[in-house]
């Protein structure tokens, strides 16, 4: 469980401060992120994933306080589990669940479908679209 759990950790640092040179560490190549946004349902592999976290300003370069909390942890076999985690990022708040598989020794994300559970930019002036 432990190598799960700073799996994890890598991911919310990832969240954090969106540096893409890691992305490789949290998530397998060929991962997909699905939700809804803007009430539409979206479906991104990992080359538009990248792209959307090299647009975002950071929470930590915002200096925004780190938010994120572990909800659970299901271990389907000795290769598979599920890990249900909240995280701040900046105005919005998401609900993830994350499937994750050990491959080749390591602990990857394959799978992220995530819930906007708040999104506080929502009641300020728009800075321009927003992007997960």
């Amino acid at each position: 469980m432990t190598s799960l759990m700073q799996a994890v950790e890598a991911y919310l640092d990832l969240m954090y401060d969106c540096d893409t040179s890691r992305l490789e560490d949290v998530f397998y190549r060929s991962s997909h992120l699905h939700g809804f946004r803007n009430g539409a349902m979206v479906s991104w592999g990992m080359d538009t994933y990248r792209e959307i976290l090299n647009r975002r300003q950071s929470p930590k370069s915002l200096n925004s306080p780190r938010e994120d909390e572990i909800l659970l942890v299901d271990f389907a076999s000795t290769t598979q589990a599920l890990v249900k985690v909240r995280v701040r990022l900046s105005a919005m708040v998401f609900v993830d669940h994350l499937t994750w598989h050990r491959i080749d020794g390591r602990w990857l994300i394959t799978s992220r479908g995530f819930h906007v559970e708040s999104d506080d930019s929502q009641s300020r002036p728009s800075a321009g679209p927003s992007t997960t």
